[in-house]
């Protein structure tokens, strides 16, 4: 057998669970958004469930996004900073990175249907896109907050104090701080 498997195993493993985890909060906000947009269209008799599908493939695709620019090692400059500075340019960074997959998704789907590539960015609605900018940017704040303190904090110490026992957790914590 080969050692450097078990290995493979782990790195595949590890990027799942990292996978999971930005979908699941991504589909969280996503979806509590298309919620909302139902709830206020229904007041209009206008019934549009399928909103809830797009935000869920919106959270993967976006999911992978984040993944590729963290591959890129995108954002990685502020992070000797304040972890709110970090976490605030890696969402500003990482906004501009979805904001310009959204605008090449956008032509590609108009050249897909027959426009010519002047037309497909002439026709884009840069307000909508730029509303959806302000928001992704407003939803990767908390999430990229979270990450850092992580990274700052450590995988295992983070996970036992976010996931594990509180008072344990901080003991352990604590303990780590004044060695």
């Amino acid at each position: 057998m080969n050692s450097a498997h078990p290995e493979r195993r782990e790195k595949i493993k590890h990027e799942l669970r990292e996978m999971l985890e930005l979908f699941f909060y991504l589909a969280f906000f996503f979806g509590a958004l298309a919620i909302y947009d139902i709830l206020l269209l229904r007041q209009y008799n206008i019934l549009e469930y399928w909103s809830i599908g797009f935000a869920l493939i919106n959270a993967a695709v976006i999911t992978k996004v984040i993944m590729i620019g963290e591959y890129a090692k995108l954002g990685k400059q502020y992070e000797n900073k304040a972890i709110l500075i970090s976490a605030v340019w890696k969402a500003f960074v990482f906004g501009l990175l979805v904001f310009a997959f959204h605008v090449v998704e956008e032509v590609i789907k108009r050249l897909i249907h027959g426009a010519d590539l002047s037309k497909s960015f002439t026709n884009i609605r840069f307000e909508q896109f730029a509303g959806r900018a302000i928001l992704v940017f407003c939803v990767f704040i908390p999430l990229f907050a979270w990450r850092e303190f992580r990274r700052v904090m450590g995988k295992k110490e983070f996970r036992s104090l976010f996931y594990g026992s509180a008072e344990r957790s901080a003991g352990e914590y604590a303990a780590r701080i004044r060695d």
